[in-house]
């Protein structure tokens, strides 16, 4: 009997990926105020979180300063602030809605370093789990995930207000 793998929404990436494009999708897409069609999770002052359209694992987000830098450096104390307060809260939503036994967390900075999109800086947050990683990802550069974005939009929109009002009362 012969096994099949069955991943749809891989067919937008691998058609698009090597297609450059003139304008940056994260100013494109914070720009839209379309939150839930463009999977926006939050927005903050300086950066909104928005979860990955081509996720590592279930609940991958990313945190994306509004101003168009790749420059780490050039972050103002005030987005670092920003960065770093919506960082702790998307780790307090991802625990609570996911419970993850790890999380990376980071920036990958160029090509090399395995920027997908290198001209907007943005911090990825990964929730691990004890054996999730398997042949797929080092074999078939494919990841297998359980749920679909909308139904992990869903579910974090939720937590993320949960954990804002938490914060904020």
């Amino acid at each position: 009997m012969q096994e099949r793998l069955w991943a749809p929404w891989r067919m937008q990436y691998v058609s698009t990926a090597s297609q450059p494009s003139a304008e940056c999708i994260f100013c494109a897409k914070a720009a839209a105020q379309a939150d839930a069609e463009h999977l926006i999770l939050w927005r903050s002052t300086e950066c909104f979180v928005i979860l990955n359209l081509f996720p590592y694992t279930s609940g991958h987000l990313m945190i994306v300063p509004y101003r168009h830098t790749h420059d780490l450096a050039s972050l103002t104390e005030s987005e670092w602030h920003d960065i770093g307060r919506m960082a702790r809260r998307c780790v307090r939503a991802l625990e609570r809605e996911y419970r993850p036994d790890g999380l990376n967390i980071g920036f990958n900075l160029g090509r090399a370093a395995g920027a997908g999109i290198e001209q907007h800086l943005h911090m990825h947050i990964v929730p691990r789990w004890h054996g999730d990683t398997n042949f797929m990802a080092t074999i078939g550069e494919t990841r297998v995930l359980p749920e679909s974005l909308e139904q992990t939009y869903a579910r974090l929109q939720r937590a993320m207000q949960e954990v804002i009002t938490t914060d904020e009362s």
